[in-house]
């Protein structure tokens, strides 16, 4: 297996991207700890994953800055530490992005794809992808979605099949947005596709699409913070038969994110993506679970994360929990989508195509298709994700010990099955 694979990044001028860019940098050069991966602990032991040595970056950006320049802007990364690979991060400008003021209240920059209509934007993107394959020698691409949060929409009939969505990008149709408009591209070229966001990208069109290529897809909203810690605490809740009577969440944040979300659509998007876990955990419906997203300048990427939990217990007792998570939201999410970027990756060399629900750990609102409920509990998450590692590493030592002695391996596990299928125009 080659070592190298390639990570387009859209949105790659955002805090998250670059921290991810200065943090690889900074670990290759053995300047800061390996920390915060689950790919870098047991998991990473048991399977085949892509080094971090081996990761090259692309991707796009409304804004042209370079990478170094938008990680200073974003005051996420120590300054002291950014410039210990400010070669490495001035090297990276992202190629031009596409966009839409229908889904994105602040559409900051200028470096826009010109395109006469919606398929010639999508053969621009397509192009970058593989200019950026043939320059860097990539047999394998992963993209990754980390643009800030669209505008909340409903599944329409344009995004119900694909020869809906086909017909939809032959007549410029409005109602697909720019996320929607990568996944498709990555089905197309077979490139695994995150989609680190609550905006809607997995729709019907696109998830019969992901299937028909070959291609595995992951998401929504990355699990980082106030998130994880309800789906931690809600299994204890549910295990004692401690009832939830109320659940007040608020965050504040002053980076870019927390300026989108101050927009109403994009803000219902977000709140949507997060309220969703608890009812499905308790196994009722909490009557009072509310969810606020406030911008406050002065915090920066330093969010807060506030909480207050009304219980009550034996004979009736009530009683309150109160959390108080002040974090850095980029430093949370950088580590989760370079542990995704491998796993996803291991799933397509392994044959894997669409939902990949032994990620559902790494997300807010994990897919699911319209008749399934998803896994919520991080710990039946995790499960999930340990099993699935077990079985591919089983696959792989057979398949390994048939090649070795010579046997017939062609109907090994469809883990390791060949993936030369075309996916159809």
């Amino acid at each position: 297996m080659s070592s190298r694979i390639g990570v387009c990044l859209v949105g790659a001028n955002g805090a998250v991207a670059t921290t991810i860019m200065a943090g690889i940098a900074l670990m290759k050069k053995g300047l800061v700890p390996r920390r915060g991966m689950t790919t870098e602990g047991h998991l990473g032991q048991m399977l085949d994953l892509a080094p971090l040595e081996g990761m090259v970056f692309g991707g796009w950006d409304l804004r042209n800055d370079t990478a170094y320049e938008a990680a200073v802007g974003h005051e996420v990364v120590q300054r002291h530490l950014l410039d210990q690979v400010k070669e490495e991060l001035s090297s990276f400008r992202p190629w031009p992005a596409t966009a839409s003021s229908r889904f994105l209240y602040s559409m900051a920059g200028k470096n826009l794809v010109v395109a006469k209509n919606a398929r010639d934007e999508l053969k621009q993107l397509e192009q970058n992808i593989s200019t950026f394959k043939i320059e860097n020698r990539l047999e394998r691409v992963v993209m990754v979605n980390l643009t800030s949060t669209e505008k909340y929409c409903e599944l329409e009939d344009v995004h119900q099949s694909i020869e809906a969505f086909e017909a939809g990008l032959d007549s410029d149709d409005e109602r697909i947005s720019p996320s929607m408009k990568y996944l498709y591209i990555a089905c197309k070229l077979g490139v695994p596709h995150v989609n680190f966001t609550p905006s809607l990208s997995k729709i019907p069109a696109l998830e019969q699409l992901a299937e028909k290529c070959g291609v595995p897809i992951a998401g929504e909203d990355g699990k980082t913070g106030q998130t994880l810690l309800k789906t931690v605490l809600a299994p204890a809740f549910a295990i004692r038969q401690l009832h939830v009577d109320g659940w007040y969440s608020t965050n504040i944040l002053g980076n870019n994110d927390g300026l989108v979300l101050k927009d109403p659509g994009s803000n219902r998007t977000k709140v949507t993506s997060k309220q969703n876990v608890l009812d499905n955990i308790l196994g009722y419906k909490v009557e009072d679970h509310q969810v606020h997203i406030h911008y406050y300048k002065p915090r920066g990427d330093a969010k807060e994360a506030w909480d207050n939990i009304d219980v009550s217990g034996f004979l009736g007792e009530r009683m309150q929990i109160k959390l108080d998570f002040l974090c850095k939201d980029s430093i949370l999410a950088a580590p989760l989508v370079i542990d995704l970027v491998r796993l996803i990756d291991c799933a397509s060399r392994c044959g894997e195509a669409g939902i990949q629900r032994q990620l559902s750990s790494f997300f807010k609102a994990p897919y699911h298709t319209q008749n399934e409920e998803p896994v919520h509990d991080l710990f039946k998450q995790n499960d999930l994700l340990m099993r699935w590692a077990e079985k591919v590493k089983a696959t792989s030592v057979s398949f390994k010990a048939s090649k070795m002695s010579g046997r017939d391996h062609s109907s090994s596990s469809h883990y390791f099955r060949a993936k030369d299928e075309t996916c159809p125009n």
